[in-house]
């Protein structure tokens, strides 16, 4: 039994080694908290309608929530002890650091963060309108078919560019709404190069599951037959199913119990093969082709009397084939001339008149549109689009740059001129219907008909086999001597035999070999391919580059972008052409040898370890420079006079500075830059940036931080280290100059500790009208966001509870996050009122000494405030803060009843729609507020033993402030 000596002297032991404790402590929640906000990005991005975040995902963010707030009541606890009595706490300093480890552990999510929530039972689709009565009636009659419980399998069928994917993506969005007729509604796109494993990959990820690549397909097809019949109702729609399927091979259970299984399919064959309800989709009745025509062609055509008869003949050719229509009458917009009306009619009788077969009819009248391009140019951009796989996704800015590379795009002085230029290309291919949008933003694809088209124009020039899951590479026999554009992209887990000879392929100018996961390339591949212009081998596995590259002489565009285990590279003496190199995600760790040599370089990204001093100068074409993993020289970069495009590291604000003076001498300005100061492997990826990212170890320069005048976003990690506590940041850091960040949008501090007042008034009112988001994270020290200033400036007063209040206007300010700043007292000077017209958002977070929140609400009629109409959430982290907060308005808080939110109040699993706040709000609110759920914080801690109070021991109230 220990005596009550042996206790204290424990107990003294414990205070000595607790301070380092509570460091370590610190350290490891500032890495778990940094670990939170990027699950939280994370969650942002895969949040997509349809799905919802993994229960054990809410639980983890909830722990690390009351971990935080656990962690905050334990310091205050040892803060408020006296000196002995502190040797008693290291018990629970001990089980804190545990519990924040294993929550590190917890929080990697390797497997993502989201489920499909299943009370969607489906996904919407983009579709366009029908057009006419018989679309209408086919379309009723599929729907008939679904709703008849004896009615199991249908099949749509007719011939290419009727609409039949058209009809059942309408059909696909209305059945995803009938929850209660069916359980889940599942679309898969088969496309003519049918593959089991394709199918069974899409079913499997349209109902939540995951299999092994590698797992026998039989076993594949056992387990998925167990989870599909364990949906209950489904319905199943196979679309362009082009040859007879096994059910049994793919897993999909003979439907029964109300399921359903839907195929659309050119082929009637098919239909009776799988023992489908027969359902033919028609051809355009005249009255509806001749409406769709003039819809596209433009109604101008009636006003010319003589064009008519000839333009009926045209509307005739194409057969009611909406595909066809659409597309003739595109590439006729606008034409008003007899003569090319009467040529466009002769060359649709011809094509049609010569061939037999309905698809074969379709792709002579897509042909026409092909031919009627404006120029040879546009042709062969278009020609490209083929290089994708069937089906795919085509993200327009790597089909512009591969248009680029390709010499398609007049070459010009700017890269963003190019890049408009193929923009502009882009339009025209979709304004003639060759191109469609995709289901995402910024992608574009091509109709199968469409691509079929292109592949039989292209005959022999192209080899293309993208996407159709080969293991092995196409023969050498294959690789004929005409051959100019080979694509073999998006077949995982592609093989390149050691002992195949090298291809003879001396016409071939583009060869496509991405995300293959390729292990190795015979060193000899590339001997006989000396025309080569385009290589892109990136998304690959291989250690070694070839040396055979080393001799391709005309290769203007190289990337190995992605190639996680690259380490070694061939010599790049002879490679002068090269205008576009891209080594990103690569472990090579020294630039190649003979990059010097590589003068004609306009666009190149690296991430070496070191980039020797002065070789950057030599790259006077560059355009496009990503180089984060190793630091540059300000004077370098600044002698990059055709730079429109970086994104790099300097060592100090020196660097920075030197850049920054380098581009206003000459009045240059970049069209996206991403910088970091301090910062090695920076590596930050956002098309519309102007971003620069502070973390200085390293005094201040004499003169001042220099910063481009069109900056938009600012962070700036761990302060300056030399700024004296006593100043006001800001301003000291960057003198004011009126309107010198007018593009400024966001700004985020993070873990500055030596700033106490962030910004005054004046600094703020005459640098940031246009600031959206404020973000000020654990800066322990920080006490003021908007200080007060000792001068009085004469400014017009508000109305409203408080008549001396003046008004700080941030008109554009969205969002306002401050998160872990324990010493906060204000956000701006008491007799400041916040002026925010499009604040959306305010979140307050492990504040404690914060009382006010400055916002101001404009009066209604009747006096009573009102919260600006944008104002969507006002987060506080604990009910115990959020009572005791104050507002300028006595009333504020029952007006606000409905957006005030906090931990305790808010279920994470219910959105906000699913909160009944009731016809009073103030009552509701106050409510919330008289429940007794904050617990006693005394509670979390094993009751210590009572010491004398008169004890001479030293008391020490302080933890280490260390962070």
């Amino acid at each position: 039994m220990e005596t009550a000596g042996n206790v204290v002297v424990k107990c003294w032991d414990n205070h000595r080694s607790l301070d380092q404790k509570t460091i370590d402590l610190k350290r490891k929640l500032v890495d778990l908290n940094a670990l939170k906000q990027d699950v939280e990005s994370r969650k942002k991005a895969e949040l997509h309608p349809r799905k919802k975040l993994k229960s054990q995902v809410d639980v983890w963010l909830g722990n690390v929530e009351r971990i935080n707030d656990e962690i905050q009541n334990l310091e205050q606890r040892v803060v408020e002890s006296i000196s002995i009595s502190r040797g008693f706490f290291m018990k629970d300093v001990l089980k804190k650091i545990q519990e924040v480890e294993e929550l590190l552990q917890q929080g990697k999510f390797d497997q993502g963060l989201v489920v499909n929530d299943l009370t969607w039972i489906g996904q919407a689709l983009s579709t366009t309108n029908l057009v006419g009565k018989a679309a209408e009636n086919c379309m009723e009659e599929i729907w008939t078919c679904l709703m008849d419980d004896d009615i199991r399998r249908i099949g749509v069928w007719g011939m290419g560019g009727l609409g039949k994917t058209t009809i059942m993506k309408i059909i696909n969005n209305r059945l995803s709404k009938m929850t209660e007729k069916f359980n889940i509604v599942i679309w898969i796109t088969v496309s003519k190069e049918m593959n089991i494993s394709k199918i069974q990959n899409g079913i499997l990820r349209a109902i939540g599951e995951e299999l092994r690549e590698d797992e026998d397909e039989t076993i594949r097809a056992g387990k998925l037959f167990e989870w599909l019949n364990e949906k209950g109702r489904y319905v199943l729609i196979l679309d362009d199913l082009w040859d007879k399927l096994s059910l049994e091979e793919v897993g999909i259970p003979k439907p029964s119990n109300g399921s359903k299984l839907v195929v659309t399919t050119r082929m009637l064959d098919v239909c009776r093969y799988l023992g489908c309800r027969e359902i033919r989709m028609p051809n355009l009745p005249k009255q509806d082709a001749w409406s769709l025509f003039l819809e596209k062609v433009g109604k101008d055509v009636l006003n010319y009397p003589g064009l008519l008869p000839i333009v009926e003949s045209v509307v005739e050719q194409c057969a009611g084939l909406p595909l066809a229509i659409v597309t003739v009458a595109s590439s006729m917009k606008g034409i008003t001339n007899v003569h090319e009306w009467r040529n466009a009619r002769n060359e649709l009788s011809k094509r049609v008149r010569g061939v037999t077969g309905l698809d074969e009819k379709v792709l002579q009248q897509l042909q026409f549109s092909y031919d009627h391009l404006e120029c040879e140019r546009v042709q062969q951009c278009f020609l490209c689009c083929a290089l994708y796989p069937e089906d795919c996704y085509i993200y327009e800015y790597d089909l512009i740059n591969l248009w680029i590379a390709e010499g398609l795009v007049e070459e010009m002085d700017s890269q963003q001129a190019e890049l408009d230029q193929g923009f502009t290309i882009l339009n025209k291919l979709k304004n003639n219907c060759l191109l469609e949008n995709g289901e995402n933003v910024g992608a574009v694809k091509l109709h199968d008909l469409v691509r079929d088209m292109v592949l039989r124009i292209t005959r022999p020039r192209f080899l293309v086999r993208a996407g159709l899951q080969l293991k092995e590479i196409p023969h050498v026999q294959e690789w004929t001597e005409d051959l100019e554009k080979v694509s073999l992209m998006s077949n995982y887990g592609l093989r390149i035999p050691s002992q195949m000879s090298p291809p003879k392929c001396q016409m071939l100018t583009t060869l496509l070999l991405s995300d293959c996961r390729i292990r190795s390339i015979p060193d000899c591949f590339f001997e006989q391919m000396k025309g080569l212009k385009v290589l892109d081998l990136s998304q690959n596995n291989f250690r070694i580059l070839p040396s055979s590259i080393s001799n391709l002489e005309a290769l203007t565009l190289l990337s190995v972008r992605g190639c996680d285990y690259l380490k070694k590279l061939p010599s790049f003496s002879k490679l002068e052409a090269l205008k576009k190199l891209d080594l990103l995600g690569s472990k090579i760790k020294n630039l190649p040898h003979g990059m010097d040599r590589l003068v004609n370089l306009n666009y190149l990204h690296l991430w070496v370890e070191e980039v020797p001093s002065g070789i950057l100068s030599k790259f006077s074409c560059l355009r496009d420079l990503g180089l984060s993993s190793a630091f540059v020289r300000g004077e370098e970069i600044g002698e990059l006079k055709k730079l429109e495009f970086f994104e790099g590291s300097f060592f100090d604000l020196n660097e920075l500075n030197t850049f920054v003076q380098a581009l206003k001498s000459r009045g240059q300005q970049l069209i996206r830059y991403n910088v970091a100061v301090d910062i090695k492997n920076f590596y930050r990826f956002c098309e519309s940036d102007k971003y620069i990212e502070l973390s200085c170890s390293h005094p201040i320069c004499r003169n001042g931080v220099k910063f481009p005048s069109d900056l938009q976003r600012l962070r700036i990690n761990y302060g300056i280290v030399d700024f004296p506590e006593e100043e006001v940041f800001f301003p000291w850091f960057i003198p004011m100059q009126n309107g010198k960040f007018s593009f400024l949008k966001e700004i985020v501090i993070f873990k500055c500790e030596k700033i106490k007042k962030l910004f005054t008034c004046s600094w703020v009112q005459s640098n940031l009208p246009n600031l959206e988001e404020l973000t000020v994270l654990e800066c322990h020290q920080m006490e003021e966001i908007i200080a007060s200033e000792m001068e009085f400036v004469e400014e017009e007063r508000m109305g409203g509870s408080n008549s001396n209040t003046i008004p700080l206007t941030l008109p554009k300010l969205r969002i306002l996050d401050l998160d872990l700043l324990p010493e906060l007292k204000s956000i701006c000077a008491a007799n400041r009122v916040m002026v925010c017209d499009s604040i959306e958002e305010i979140g307050i977070f492990n504040c404690s000494k914060l009382q006010r929140i400055p916002l101001y609400l404009p009066l209604l009629d009747d006096g009573q405030p009102s919260p600006p109409p944008s104002l969507k959430a006002i987060f506080i982290s604990s009910k115990k803060q959020l009572r005791s907060v104050e507002w300028d308005h006595p009333n504020a808080k029952s007006v606000l009843g409905p957006i005030l939110k906090s931990d305790d109040f808010l279920d994470p699993c219910k959105s906000d729609s699913e909160f009944d706040y009731g016809s009073d709000p103030e009552s509701d609110y106050d409510s919330f507020l008289e429940s007794d759920t904050d617990s006693d914080p005394e509670s979390h801690y094993d009751s210590l033993p009572e010491l004398d109070a008169n004890s001479d021991l030293e008391s020490d109230a302080s933890l280490p402030n260390d962070g």
